[in-house]
């Protein structure tokens, strides 16, 4: 099957809207106007040629330097779909080895080409776009996807850093493992590019997030390799893998992890539940993290994405009947579904649905039982697909997420819709906002954002539209003491708000372990920091 080279996934398979969905869209926004787009022919007949010397591992193909050019963040697919498309990569390369990404390391030093490391393509903060005027050489590492070694008796897996999520579940797998880290862009994504952008998967509660998953690997770096033991605990000094961690290539080509694993569960549950409002909601997941329950994952819905949801899933009619059911139960319209994960043994995972249960009745909630969990582990992956369906239908959509402690959490939520709802009042434009819990923590959670608007006719203002909601939520989360980044890693969509994160010193610390390792700066120029 073959990607979409201005899309999301495979360009056989889609995801149409429900009519439901498209009608609530009209009301919501108005009607949509797909903007005109270009043919994959034209876009390569205006494509300058390459500049690199030859080189036996790198390509120099049109089409392959426009297919390995950009991410999937919003301005990426407007870039694409208009034609209006900076530069590219002057040349890709395919390693199979760590040897050979060091031969291509040397060989980019000798002539002055910036490297930028592709793992699966997925970046939603411009961590693939070419910056400066040195010719570009992209390292494709997706051939580069084999277990090198596994350790079971320590739990232990050595990877390739090229591998994709499938690909790394399937070989684990036939060992009776597994790593449990499901990004949405599972499918697709690899497992150095979750650990360069500090990745968190849909069930990061039970497994960890990355960096408790990352145990050590190899770093290939302009200065020369750099290994990093995997050890259960150290105290000698700080811990040097929280330099690759985030990194964003910028300190060389991670091209093998070592990764805690775990046995595959014996048993796994997904249901879901409604609680009345956000605050209830809130309460609910905040008793039930702490409890440390074999829960993998807790996710709650604010009320807009909860009737977003289920209108977005055709489910025009379960909605209905919801609404006259609370409505005779005395429910206001701010219902919140919680979708709720365990995994264990039988019995481990029957304990945490019974606590469960407890806690969502205790502040006044009902089950819904396992069909709401079952269509979500179902379509988890394909929810992106509906981007390209959007778009065809004349909408633009685009998410961000930040984290923040509990105290924090209820008014950056409630703050962060309304200030998107009015974002684009200026040009005569709606927009429609709403959140999500996607990960929660003891002493906090992260929040999830989805917002919708037409498109216009011209890039340029579909551009400067998404510059103008992304600004206003970005120092709206500075401004509540959120992290400009909870999931997705910096690149060049956030760099310009992480000072305030960071501090100077901290920008300046990374600054200098960069130029350690990368003297000319030919990793991923411009990006992080």
């Amino acid at each position: 099957m073959v990607r979409r080279w201005n899309g999301w996934g495979e360009e056989e398979v889609n995801y149409p809207l429900p009519a439901g969905a498209r009608e609530m869209l009209v009301q919501l926004l108005g009607p949509g106007t797909p903007p005109g787009e270009v043919r994959l022919e034209d876009v390569l007949s205006g494509l300058p040629a390459g500049r690199l010397p030859d080189h036996p591992l790198i390509s120099a193909d049109p089409e392959i330097r426009l297919r390995h050019s950009r991410g999937q963040s919003l301005p990426d697919w407007i870039e694409l779909r208009s034609g209006r498309i900076g530069r590219v990569p002057d040349g890709v390369a395919f390693p199979e080895s760590s040897e050979q990404v060091r031969q291509l390391l040397e060989y980019a030093q000798e002539y002055g080409i910036s490297v930028i490391p592709y793992g699966g393509g997925t970046s939603v903060v411009g961590h693939l776009t070419p910056v400066g005027d040195a010719p570009v050489l992209a390292l494709a590492l997706g051939r580069m996807d084999r277990l090198l070694e596994m350790d079971e008796l320590s739990h232990l897996a050595t990877f390739q850093a090229g591998v994709s999520g499938p690909r790394l579940e399937e070989q684990l797998a036939g060992k009776g493992f597994t790593l449990g880290h499901y990004p949405q862009s599972f499918e697709y994504s690899t497992l150095g590019g979750w650990v360069v952008t500090r990745s968190s998967g849909q069930q990061s509660l039970g497994y960890g997030r990355i960096e408790r998953l990352f145990a050590g690997g190899r770093l290939e770096t302009p200065r020369g390799t750099w290994y990093l033991p995997p050890f259960p605990a150290s105290a000698a000094g700080p811990d040097l893998r929280e330099l690759v961690l985030g990194s964003e290539g910028r300190c060389g080509v991670l091209t093998e992890v070592t990764v805690r694993v775990r046995r595959r569960p014996a048993a796994e549950y997904f249901g879901g539940c409604l609680l009345p409002g956000l605050e209830a909601g809130m309460a609910a997941v905040q008793e039930l993290v702490r409890q440390r329950l074999p829960l993998v994952m807790l996710r709650l819905s604010d009320p807009l994405e909860t009737a977003t949801t289920l209108a977005m899933a055709g489910q025009a009619r379960l909605m209905r009947w919801l609404e006259k059911y609370l409505s005779w139960r005395g429910w206001k319209q701010n219902k919140c579904l919680l979708l709720f994960g365990a995994a264990g043994s039988e019995p481990e995972v029957s304990f945490a649905r019974r606590q469960v249960v407890a806690a969502v009745r205790r502040w006044g909630g009902m089950m819904l039982g396992g069909k709401p969990g079952r269509q979500w582990y179902r379509t988890r992956f394909r929810v992106p697909y509906w981007r390209n369906s959007l778009w065809e239908c004349g909408y633009a959509v685009d998410t961000l997420e930040t984290a923040v402690p509990w105290r924090r959490a209820a008014v950056l939520a409630g703050e962060l819709v309304r200030q998107l709802q009015q974002g684009l009042a200026g040009v005569g434009e709606k927009v429609h906002a709403y959140s999500h819990l996607s990960h929660v923590y003891t002493d906090g959670c992260s929040i999830y954002v989805t917002y919708l608007f037409r498109l216009a006719r011209h890039p340029e203002e579909n551009l400067r539209r998404w510059r103008q909601l992304k600004e206003l939520a970005s120092r709206t989360i500075l401004q509540h003491g959120g992290t400009i980044s909870h999931q997705h890693g910096v690149g060049l969509d956030h760099k310009p708000y992480l000072p305030v994160e960071k501090g100077e010193p901290g920008l300046k610390l990374l600054a200098g372990a960069f130029s350690l390792l990368d003297r000319h700066g030919i990793m991923n120029p411009g990006k992080l920091c």
